[in-house]
């Protein structure tokens, strides 16, 4: 990856404070969906680990990996499948796998669906998000993957904020480490 992305992920990155009453700052990744250089790279950034792998489809949860989903699909030249949450208001209709992630950080369940005819037997899947802290929802989109017969590369995120055995354990490859972050 090149030495410029990473200098600009960490650079277009902020710690939000939300204000009274919170109990923690919330990560600001919006520069890096502003910068056309890193919108541009970030797609085959994600790709590069698992390009030889020759995937056939990227999944991705919502919100942003609404955006990232996309950006390394193209890279590759395949498909995108979309992870919807019940919370964001726009379940598909149709027949969906549903599966619930273990706690993440903040001891929160989520519940993820993929719609079924998009995802089955013969899938090569790659699965792209931003952040990566407790690999909850990765994990719950593996189980996805298990329950519709999809056979799972690994997972490429932009950082990669988990400890070392999850990371391992998941197949987790990420562009910048939480701890080149700033504080």
């Amino acid at each position: 990856m090149p030495a410029e992305l990473t200098e600009r992920l960490t650079a277009l990155f902020r710690w939000i404070d939300p204000g009274p009453g919170t109990t923690h700052l919330v990560s600001d990744i919006s520069g890096w969906w502003r910068d056309p250089a890193v919108l541009a790279e970030l797609g085959p950034a994600l790709v590069a680990p698992y390009r030889s792998a020759r995937p056939t489809v990227v999944l991705a949860p919502a919100v942003t990996g609404l955006l990232l989903g996309p950006l390394a699909a193209t890279a590759l030249g395949v498909g995108f499948v979309a992870a919807h949450k019940p919370g964001d208001g726009r379940l598909p209709a149709g027949p969906l796998t549903w599966a619930q992630s273990p706690p993440d950080y903040r001891g929160r369940q989520v519940d993820l669906a993929v719609r079924d005819r998009h995802l089955g037997p013969g899938d090569r899947v790659l699965v792209v998000d931003d952040w990566v802290r407790t690999g909850a929802q990765i994990h719950a989109l593996y189980d996805i993957c298990a329950a519709r017969g999809a056979e799972v590369l690994g997972s490429s995120v932009v950082a990669v904020d988990c400890p070392p055995d999850v990371a391992t354990g998941l197949r987790i490859t990420g562009l910048i480490s939480g701890a080149d972050l700033p504080a």
